[in-house]
């Protein structure tokens, strides 16, 4: 490429940038404020653990197939997954009361706190789900295999 190509390319470039540098720095601030707020309407409108530990249970009996006989295991599972949902919701309840003040240090040790509340919280389900796991058929422990590897309930994988 000659010289004179760089001349014209040159001013060019530099008009491109100043105006994109231009466009970024004196955009209006309600645009960002309008992003941010649509940023967080979904989290308004996230369903709390015990509404989401309600539909997925009905999903999980309706997949499963619980016989009568296994119902006293079921409910036992089924309660602590409802406790623990309840507890989920307290400490993000928490978490929400006091997130404008965390800084990045107090952030990272309140997400240290959910995780180890989830592996509690695991470690209290797991004793009460092995008892029904155990009573379960083979067909609904391939069942229930399924659901655990996948997460899907009876659904077909979408490709």
């Amino acid at each position: 490429m000659n010289r004179s190509a760089f001349k014209i390319a040159g001013p060019a470039a530099l008009v491109v940038m100043v105006a994109f540098l231009s466009a970024v720095f004196f955009a209006s601030p309600n645009a960002a404020s309008a992003a941010v707020a649509k940023k967080k309407a979904p989290e308004a409108a996230r369903t709390t653990a015990v509404e989401h530990t309600k539909a997925r249970i009905k999903l999980l009996q309706d997949a499963l197939k619980i016989t009568d006989s296994q119902k006293e295991s079921w409910n036992t599972v089924t309660q602590v997954m409802r406790d623990n949902a309840k507890g989920m919701d307290a400490l993000r309840k928490e978490r929400a009361d006091v997130s404008a003040t965390l800084n990045a240090v107090d952030r990272l040790k309140f997400h240290s706190q959910i995780t180890e509340t989830q592996l509690e919280q695991l470690k209290k389900l797991i004793p009460p789900f092995e008892a029904l796991y155990v009573s379960m058929s083979v067909e609904q422990k391939a069942s229930t295999d399924a659901i655990m590897q996948t997460g899907r309930h009876g659904k077909k994988k979408i490709k």
